[in-house]
């Protein structure tokens, strides 16, 4: 177990790199799934279409087929991948030094991937607004917009919390595929690096890594557990 002291900057390192990825992809996410959310709800038919399509390809599809075409489809298109760089975010990635090759195709990915079930979650607490607020809304004069962000989004939001906050989590341990494709500095590719390249022994080495990942789910987990039980309380 000496490895968890000698090696604890390794360890250290690969944590604040993972975290990052997490951080930034689910940010990512909750935006891309909640336009995801507003088409699908849409009135108007291709606009529903083209949510129902997104969610129905990337919610069934591996998250392993979605890496693995970012990974290596995404740099094949050589020049044509530059839509990938955002000024704010170069600037964001220079700062926090994690301008890597791959680190942006892993982000690519688990934002496409993720947003599906973000989708899902939002919609399914926009389903538990009665229907007759919509329908007063509507009688009112609101459109459309004007009744998702007045009426139906501020109530669908304590419905959707707790099923978001399980999407995250996740979210964070999917993250651990990120270093099997080119992500380097991550804590599922410092544990390749320590058991294959260093020798150390895998079992204290996966103990670390695990310890890792706990730090990021288990205070989510139960912040979820807490603000369930206060939902439950307000019923």
């Amino acid at each position: 177990m000496s490895v968890l002291i000698d090696k604890f900057d390794v360890f250290a390192g690969g944590f604040w790199l993972t975290l990052q990825i997490c951080v930034l992809a689910a940010v990512g996410a909750l935006i891309l799934g909640a336009v995801l959310a507003v088409l699908r709800i849409s009135p108007v038919p291709p606009l529903r279409a083209v949510g129902t399509g997104y969610v129905n390809i990337f919610r069934n599809m591996p998250l392993t087929v979605v890496m693995f075409f970012a990974a290596f489809g995404l740099p094949a298109l050589g020049s044509n991948a530059d839509f990938l760089r955002i000024p704010v975010l170069d600037s964001l990635f220079s700062r926090l030094g994690t301008d890597l090759p791959y680190f942006r195709f892993a982000l690519v990915a688990l934002v496409l991937y993720t947003a599906a079930f973000v989708c899902e979650a939002l919609r399914s607490g926009v389903n538990a607004v009665p229907a007759g607020q919509a329908e007063a809304a509507r009688s009112l004069g609101l459109t459309f917009g004007q009744n998702l962000r007045y009426v139906v989004l501020p109530q669908s939001w304590k419905a959707s919390v707790v099923p978001l906050g399980s999407v995250i989590i996740a979210m964070i341990k999917n993250s651990a595929l990120v270093g099997f494709f080119g992500v380097v500095g991550d804590l599922s590719q410092t544990a390749d690096q320590l058991t294959s390249a260093e020798g150390y022994a895998f079992v204290p080495v996966a103990i670390g890594i695990s310890i890792g990942y706990l730090i990021m789910t288990v205070p989510l987990g139960a912040l979820l557990d807490r603000i369930e039980k206060r939902q439950a309380v307000a019923r």
